[in-house]
């Protein structure tokens, strides 16, 4: 049985960090917020974006644009992976990793060539230690760098599409649903893919509006298709974050809450020690005055 010395210091010890635990827990309710905030408004933009493209594709006829141009044999993919730099959000990171990996060594045996790029330390770690090594890997992204990284991101990725140095390109990353949910996704960025609107009986945008586009649709889906990528990329690193912020929040207040259970128990436990000791010296004391 541990001496009530060794149970005091428990006690202090789990007593910091249950605070750590909590502040941890705080900070990341603060972060959560705005994070959520910026993926949920985002939400709307993407989809009437979504709605805008495929309108125009719907009235531009046969569609030809090299973003949007599947290939007959799929050899070459790159896959980019989306994770975070700390740890301590649950299973956050280790889900989507188990899950990419899995899939990574599907595609790899089905003979496609396999290039991976990441974002986060806890990805790249991951994928590092298992010989899936990404052949670019980016740490340290403050929020503030998002807009910009999804458009140096999307303006790469576009290019080394275009000019046939990938046949595709998957994102993975996580999906923030709810402050209990996070959703691991793996989803095609390239080729882009757009579905035409058609309304009832087969004509463009059905009984609706019949629009008038200057330029032609043709120009307009060459200006619009770079913009749709960036804002899938953006999107994808606004439901990381806010992910993050979730699922380290619910972590931190599970640990808080199994730190205060700790506590109780080791106090009752410190307690009746302390009460042992108090007796066994009284009845030592008792049995002394009677042995005079």
């Amino acid at each position: 049985m541990a001496s009530l010395r060794d149970i005091r210091n428990r006690i202090a010890s789990v007593k910091n960090t249950r605070q750590i635990t909590n502040a941890m827990k705080m900070v990341s309710a603060a972060k959560l917020r705005r994070a959520t905030d910026a993926a949920t408004n985002a939400r709307p933009y993407q989809r009437l974006l979504t709605d805008t493209l495929q309108r125009v594709a719907g009235g531009a006829g046969e569609i030809d644009e090299p973003l949007l141009r599947a290939r007959p044999e799929v050899k070459k993919v790159l896959a980019v992976i989306v994770g975070t730099d700390r740890g301590l959000c649950g299973g956050f990171n280790g889900t989507l990793n188990r899950r990419s990996e899995e899939w990574l060594r599907k595609q790899a045996a089905e003979g496609k060539e396999i290039t991976l790029w990441s974002y986060g330390k806890k990805p790249r770690d991951f994928m590092k230690a298992r010989g899936l090594a990404p052949a670019e890997a980016r740490i340290d992204m403050a929020p503030a760098k998002f807009a910009a990284e999804a458009t140096r991101l999307a303006d790469e990725l576009a290019t080394a599409f275009v000019e046939g140095t990938y046949d595709e390109v998957w994102l993975l990353h996580n999906h923030f649903k709810s402050t209990l949910s996070q959703i691991p996704t793996f989803a095609k960025v390239l080729p882009l893919t757009l579905s035409a609107e058609k309304g009832e009986g087969g004509g463009e945008n059905g009984g609706g509006p019949e629009y008038l586009y200057e330029p032609a649709p043709q120009q307009i889906l060459g200006a619009l298709l770079p913009l749709y990528l960036r804002t899938i990329l953006l999107q994808a690193f606004l439901e990381n974050e806010a992910g993050e912020h979730a699922a380290r929040m619910s972590a931190m207040d599970n640990a808080t809450r199994n730190a205060s259970d700790l506590i109780k128990n080791l106090t009752l436990e410190y307690n009746r020690g302390r009460q042992a000791a108090i007796t066994k010296e009284l009845i030592e004391i008792v049995s002394g005055a009677e042995a005079l």
